[in-house]
């Protein structure tokens, strides 16, 4: 899993390197609101260190105890997580000239909450050790 999330991180940097290119005025055809900036800065800086996060949780799952089903589901969920929120913030803010999120905003919500819930099991796991 741990390999699969690293895989991950040269989107992020990709991501990185549009927004850099968007915001100092590279693609003109693109008319963003100050909302559709903010989303996709904050869209981009959680991908990056929520997939941090994914990673050390990989090797905190390895020393905590619980069943084999709910360490799969927090091995999942965090990376699943980091596609969530940092997706959510992304699609909350398409669409031309927005100004506030759209009703895809409920994956973003969707996204913290899976991620507070693997925090807590993964958490309790580590406590149970």
């Amino acid at each position: 899993m741990s390999g699969i999330v690293l895989l991950t991180v040269p989107t992020i940097i990709f991501g990185g390197n549009f927004i850099l290119n968007l915001l100092s005025g590279a693609h003109q055809e693109f008319e963003l609101t100050g909302f559709q900036v903010a989303m996709f800065r904050a869209g981009h800086g959680h991908a990056g260190v929520l997939v941090i996060l994914a990673v050390i949780a990989q090797l905190l799952a390895d020393h905590c105890h619980l069943g084999k089903t709910w360490i799969w589901m927090v091995r999942i969920g965090f990376p699943l997580s980091a596609i969530m929120v940092s997706g959510g913030f992304f699609v909350a803010a398409a669409g031309s000239g927005r100004t506030e999120p759209n009703a895809l905003v409920f994956i973003l919500y969707a996204g913290m909450f899976l991620l507070a819930t693997c925090l807590v099991v993964l958490g309790i796991g580590l406590l149970r050790k």
